[in-house]
C-alpha cells in the first residue's frame, strides 16, 4: 500500500522528468535521449529574467522571515506572555488558509493602501506566508534544547546576550538554516499568491512557466520543471537533515 500511495504521488513527476529530455517536440512517444531543451533554456531572455527574479524574491523574503520568525519563536518559547495561546494559535492560521484566500486578502490590502504592485509587494506577501513556517521549525528545535545550558552559563557570569550568542544561537543554527531552506523553497515555486499581488516587470519563474502552458506544452517547460523540482527537492532534503 505505501508502495503504491507512493508512485500515485510521483509518478506524474517523473514521467515529466522522463519526458524532458525526449527528442521529441511532443510529449507522446519517446525519441531518443536530448539535453537540447535545457540547453535552450538560455537563448529565453523571460526565463532567465524571471529565474533572477525568483531568486531576488526568495532570498529577500527568506531573510527577513527567518530573522522574524527566530525572533518570534524565541519571545513564545522563553517568556510567558499573555495571550500566548492566542499567539500560537493566529501563528498557525496563515499556513492552513488557502492560498488563493491569502493571495485576494493581500491584493485587497495593498489596493487599500495605494500600493503599487510589484517587486516589494511580492517580497511582503512572500515574507507574510513564510513568517508562520520558520517560526514552527524554530519552536520545534527550541523543544528539543536543554534549557538549563543557557542558566548554567549565566551562573558562571554570562549576562542573556552572552548566553544567547554562545549557547542559543549555536543550538538553534540548524533549525533556523533549515527554516530558512524552507522559505526559500516557499518563495521559489510559489504561484498562486505571486500571481494576485505581482506588478508589471515583475513577473516570477512560476509565472513565466503558467503562460508558457497557457499557449502550448513546449519541452522547455518540462526542462524548467524539472530544474524546479530538482532544486526544491535538494532544498528540502537539506532542511530535513538539518533540522535532524
Amino acid at each position: 500500500v505505501a508502495a503504491l500511495t507512493y508512485a500515485f504521488l510521483h509518478l506524474p513527476l517523473m514521467v515529466l522528468m522522463v519526458f524532458s529530455f525526449n527528442r521529441s517536440r511532443f510529449s507522446v512517444q519517446w525519441k531518443g535521449f536530448t539535453l537540447d531543451w535545457f540547453a535552450r533554456l538560455a537563448d529565453r531572455p523571460d526565463v532567465l529574467r524571471a529565474f533572477r527574479l525568483s531568486v531576488l524574491v526568495g532570498l529577500t523574503s527568506t531573510a527577513i522571515a527567518t530573522i522574524l520568525g527566530t525572533l518570534l519563536a524565541i519571545a513564545l518559547a522563553h517568556y510567558t506572555l499573555r495571550g500566548r495561546r492566542l499567539y500560537e494559535g493566529l501563528l498557525y492560521l496563515p499556513i492552513v488558509t488557502p492560498e488563493i484566500v491569502a493571495g485576494i486578502s493581500l491584493l485587497i490590502l495593498f489596493s487599500t493602501l495605494g500600493v503599487t504592485l510589484g517587486l516589494g509587494t511580492i517580497i511582503v506577501a512572500h515574507t507574510a506566508f513564510s513568517l508562520p513556517f520558520v517560526t514552527v521549525v524554530v519552536l520545534a528545535r527550541m523543544a528539543g534544547m536543554d534549557r538549563s545550558l543557557e542558566e548554567a552559563a549565566m551562573n558562571l557570569g554570562a549576562d542573556e546576550l552572552t548566553s544567547f550568542r554562545r549557547v542559543t544561537l549555536p543550538q538553534l543554527l540548524p533549525g533556523i538554516v533549515a527554516a530558512a531552506l524552507l522559505a526559500f523553497t516557499l518563495s521559489f515555486d510559489d504561484f498562486v499568491i505571486t500571481f494576485f499581488v505581482a506588478g508589471v516587470g515583475s513577473t516570477t519563474l512560476p509565472l513565466v512557466v503558467y503562460s508558457m502552458v497557457r499557449k502550448s506544452v513546449e519541452p522547455t517547460i518540462n526542462a524548467i520543471s524539472t530544474l524546479m523540482l530538482v532544486v526544491t527537492t535538494v532544498l528540502v532534503w537539506a532542511a530535513d537533515r538539518l533540522a535532524r
